[in-house]
């Protein structure tokens, strides 16, 4: 096992660590590698950074200069941006905008470097395995590439093959990252409410998903259940016999992709049905399923004829407790509505755990908020901008959301986007608030209430039940001595604070008592310097407990005032 620097980084990563400062150096980002102890800790592993060469790019504005260090230090760095991207609520505008730019531009991976891998996982060469196996690669990303093949059957797929090694180089980097967060909360306080390092255990998690192929089959399958109700969505049909962790074999969807917009005229095909249809298919997957595609962009869309709707791409999914869609139900709503209690209550809920939430500035800047669409008709209500501001809102009061909450919001604002994008006089609000009226509505039906009703009931049997348990385990560790009680009271820590002050200013007395009983002693003591015919030491000495006489007189004074203030 290799051993960890005085840094806390393995000396195995070194090199990789002095990749990326020298990267965010070259990008103008040196300052950045100061603050985080990074050109220390190299500069003793005996690598050296060359600073002479940001001069030119660190003239570019800071969002552009992240961005291009992002994309050159590759695909974990990438996946990352695109997921801060979707962080409304810790990056302004400008930041997002250049986030939403970044593209793993990478060189697909010749054929002969995949045969091997791809061998050992299809238990055979591709050419024996398939009919008809393309070589070239239909497209590549940082992760994985496509290629195109056929089945004995005549079945047209594509087999997406994950990059040989790609999952040592992410755990290398996600191991790196973990230290910067780490460093980034202790260098940078500003940082602490957005929990860096929870947040990149997230990330984390997310990549991880994306890496294991068969895991994004489970994903579509699981999507295709949910929206078998609407038989105009397409989801690709899966191949088992050929899944697996590194590779995945689907049907291949052919039709107008989603970048393609010219070509829906040509093809007869309605854009504003096709931007309902698909508003409501993702709307279906997030109100009322909790489980939904997170990354819609146009390139995971393709239309086909009849006005059919194909989703690709599963990597990326999100996942939203029953609570959540309570409060998700709520918070739009109450924008929808003008409602601004509604949204302070839902945003409080979000904000609470754990982080300092100014309650009253909120609620005044929510309710100012809302207040400025008063009177505006419903279709002209921008649904995803008033996202955007209401987590510009949460950053401006150093309030972080949740994780999954997050991912919502950016798929929200993306499919409001590509609902534009088919018909410029989409509105969001307008397909939205009937499903979510619907939604609310189907909550309070007596069956609705009567089965959260039994299982309330329920858990409170089950709590009774175990009662017994509990109390016998409390006593077994009374009589054992292990039993502790924290109590945690602002009271208690006032009253501390209290006792502080009280000992800071007996011991300042005693100082000043010690320092006139020793000047009376110098005084009577002949010799020595003298001032104004008196020892000068003796005088310092009546000075100084002079001033610090003045200085507890008039603390206590001040202290006196602020609890009458209080009173």
């Amino acid at each position: 096992m290799s051993a960890p620097t005085q840094h806390g980084v393995r000396r195995s990563n070194l090199g990789r660590l002095q990749e990326i400062a020298g990267v965010l150096v070259r990008h103008g980002l040196g300052e950045l590698v100061r603050r985080w102890g990074l050109a220390g800790a190299l500069e003793k592993a005996g690598h050296r950074l060359h600073w002479e060469h940001a001069a030119d790019l660190a003239q570019l504005p800071p969002p552009v200069q992240l961005r291009k260090a992002l994309e050159e230090l590759g695909p974990t760095f990438v996946k990352l941006g695109q997921i801060l991207a979707g962080r409304a609520d810790m990056f302004g505008p400008e930041w997002i905008a250049e986030f939403e730019k970044l593209h793993s531009q990478v060189p697909a991976v010749p054929f002969e470097s995949l045969r091997p891998q791809l061998r050992e996982d299809l238990g055979g060469e591709p050419e024996e395995v398939f009919a008809w196996f393309d070589p070239e690669p239909l497209a590549a990303a940082s992760i994985a590439q496509v290629h195109r093949a056929r089945l004995h059957d005549g079945t047209e797929v594509v087999v997406k093959i994950r990059r040989p090694g790609i999952r040592e180089v992410i755990d290398a980097d996600l191991r790196l990252l973990d230290r910067l967060a780490a460093l980034a909360e202790a260098e940078l306080p500003a940082l602490a409410p957005y929990r860096p390092r929870q947040l990149l255990r997230e990330f984390g998690r997310s990549l991880h998903r994306e890496l294991d192929l068969a895991s994004e089959c489970r994903s579509a399958e699981r999507l295709a259940r949910n929206m078998a109700a609407f038989p105009w969505v397409c989801i690709p049909r899966i191949h088992w016999a050929w899944t697996h962790e590194r590779v995945n074999v689907q049907d291949l969807v052919v039709g107008i992709p989603g970048q393609s917009l010219d070509q829906l005229a040509a093809a007869g095909l309605d854009r504003r049905l096709l931007a309902q249809r698909g508003a409501q298919a993702v709307l279906k997957m997030i109100v009322e399923d909790g489980y939904f595609h997170a990354d819609p962009h146009p390139g995971n869309v393709f239309y086909l004829p009849d006005h059919d709707i194909a989703f690709i791409d599963f990597g990326m999914v999100g996942h939203l407790t029953q609570r959540r869609r309570q409060q998700l139900l709520k918070l739009l709503l109450g924008l929808v509505q003008r409602e601004p209690q509604g949204v302070v209550d839902v945003l409080l809920e979000w904000t609470r755990n754990g982080q300092e939430v100014a309650q009253e500035r909120l609620e005044a800047e929510v309710e100012a908020f809302i207040d400025q669409y008063h009177g505006t008709p419903l279709a002209e209500l921008s649904l995803g901008q008033m996202l955007v501001d209401v987590t510009a809102i949460l950053r401006e009061n150093r309030l972080a959301l949740p994780p999954d909450l997050a991912l919502l919001i950016k798929t929200f604002i993306t499919l409001e986007g590509l609902g534009r994008g088919l018909d410029p006089t989409f509105h969001m609000t307008t397909e939205a608030l009937p499903l979510l009226q619907q939604v609310m509505r189907a909550r309070y039906r007596p069956r609705a209430l009567a089965r959260r009703a039994w299982g309330s009931w329920r858990r409170v049997l089950e709590l009774a039940e175990q009662l017994p348990q509990d109390i016998a385990q409390l006593l077994r560790r009374a009589r054992q001595g292990r039993m502790g009680l924290d109590i945690e009271s602002r009271s208690l820590r006032r009253v501390g604070d209290q006792l502080d002050r009280a000992a800071n200013r007996l011991s300042l007395a005693l100082i000043i008592a010690a320092l006139i009983i020793g000047s009376s002693i110098v005084m009577t003591v002949g010799g020595g310097p003298t001032l104004l015919g008196l020892p000068a030491f003796g005088l310092l000495g009546f000075l100084g407990a002079g001033i610090g006489a003045f200085w507890l007189v008039r603390a206590i004074s001040r202290s006196h005032r602020h609890e009458d203030d209080e009173l």
